[in-house]
This record gives C-alpha cells, sequence and structure tokens, in this order.
C-alpha cells in the first residue's frame, strides 16, 4: 500500500555535509534513506523542503516520502530514531495526501543566524554561534536589515557560481535583536518564499561589517540593489545558522 508520510526533524549539522545525498560522505538525506531502508527492505527517497548547507542545523526541517508499506506513522517514528544517530531527530511523523510534496508546497521558510557578541568566545554551545568580539552597532545592523523586505533581487548576497533562473525573493519579515543568554547574543532572523544558496550567511557577513563601522547603512542598501556577489561581504561561518521552521499553504 503505497503511503506518503511527512517528517519534521531537528538536526545538528555540525558532523553532515549538508542535505542532499552525496556519494562516499555522511549527509542528512542519505542517514535518513538508509534508515528508510533499514525499515521497509526497499529503496526510499527522502524528499526535504530546502538544501542546508554543510555544517548548518534545523529546529525544523520538513520532509517527506512516498513508501510502499503497511507500517504506521507511530511505527516509522519509533524505528527512525532507534536507527538514527543521536544528532538526528525525528520529532513527528504523520500519513498526508499523495500529493504532499516537502519542497514544492512549502510558502516560506524562517532561518535564524546567531552571533556572540562579546570580547571573550564561550566553550559550551560555541559550534552554534559565530563569535564577533569586537562590539557591534545594533543601531546601524537594524538599519540596514530595513532594506531586506520585499520583493529583490538577491543576486548579491547569491554564492558565486550557482546560478538560479532568477534570484528575485520575496521577505516577508526580518528583524535583529538582542538576546542575552548569559552571554551577549544577536539573533538574525528571516522569513522569505525562498532562499538563495548561502543567501543568509552573505547577508550576515555584509551585516556584521555594518556592525563593525566598515560600511554604511546605506551602503548596504546599495549592496543589495547592485546585484554584485563581489560588492557584498564574507559569507558567515555554517555553524551560527539554523533552518527555524517551515510553512506551508
Amino acid at each position: 500500500m503505497r503511503q506518503n508520510f511527512k517528517l519534521i526533524l531537528e538536526y545538528d549539522g555540525a558532523c553532515y555535509h549538508g542535505w542532499q545525498r552525496q556519494k562516499d560522505v555522511a549527509t542528512i538525506q542519505g542517514t535518513l534513506e538508509a534508515a528508510l531502508n533499514v525499515m521497509t527492505g526497499q529503496p526510499v527517497t527522502v524528499i526535504g523542503s530546502g538544501r542546508t548547507d554543510a555544517g548548518v542545523h534545523a529546529s525544523n526541517q520538513v520532509a517527506n516520502f512516498v513508501v510502499d508499506s503497511r507500517l504506521t506513522a507511530q511505527v516509522f517514528r519509533k524505528g527512525l530514531n532507534s536507527l538514527l544517530p543521536d544528532d538526528i531527530v525525528i520529532k513527528a511523523c504523520s500519513e498526508v495526501a499523495r500529493s504532499f510534496h516537502a519542497r514544492y508546497d512549502a510558502s516560506s521558510k524562517i532561518y535564524e543566524y546567531v552571533i556572540l557578541n562579546q570580547r571573550l568566545p564561550r566553550a559550551i554551545f560555541r559550534q552554534y554561534a559565530w563569535h564577533v568580539r569586537n562590539r557591534l552597532d545594533l543601531a546601524a545592523m537594524r538599519q540596514a536589515v530595513s532594506a531586506l523586505k520585499g520583493t529583490h533581487d538577491f543576486s548579491a548576497f547569491q554564492a558565486s557560481g550557482s546560478p538560479r533562473s532568477t534570484a528575485v525573493r520575496t521577505v516577508l519579515d526580518v528583524s535583529l535583536v538582542q538576546a542575552r543568554r548569559g552571554a551577549d547574543y544577536l539573533v538574525f532572523r528571516i522569513e522569505a518564499d525562498g532562499f538563495l544558496r548561502c543567501m543568509v550567511r552573505n547577508i550576515v557577513g555584509t551585516l556584521v561589517d555594518v556592525g563593525r563601522g566598515k560600511i554604511s547603512p546605506e551602503t548596504f542598501s546599495d549592496i543589495l540593489k547592485s546585484k554584485n556577489r563581489n560588492n557584498a561581504g564574507v559569507t558567515a561561518p555554517p555553524h551560527g545558522l539554523f533552518l527555524k521552521a517551515v510553512r506551508y499553504r
């Protein structure tokens, strides 16, 4: 009996070469498919809502797979969690309509990037935030962030060598907040109808240049309008980035 199952999963991406299945290296998709093969005795393709890069984490990634099986969603959740390594957890599994597609049906995704902004690094949680020791100008960064909202061509923040048919994306919501959790953290949060490769990390790298006073908020806006990756800042490291949520129509 052909069934379509939807997964909500959490993973620590530190030990993986991203989401997408690759030969001879560990990936999230490949690890999930190997576990499903053990459970069902057949090759199973897992479709993710989007591809996270190497080292990037997810709190609520969404995926689906179609399989010929009489196993229930509860059995799949328990079975997968018993087979998967500790850094991947299936939070929920449910049977859905055969038409559901984790990627094509998604209306928006929410990412968060965490910056530890203080002189000293942290030994604990160091793998989940980018340590920037110089004090950043939060007001200037917030002014720059406001330029991102709306529909724009984000070519300036797209990884070089990875052109899409269009670089136009719509940012539905964006913010930069200070969160003191025993240390000084800045959390950049962005929701959009789609993302280009390394788009969030390239935005954050350029925002840090604003915070350091290397460029002005107005220059940040000009970089966005330039559609030229060479004008933007460095790519922020992957370990501060989290896929927080995927929304569906």
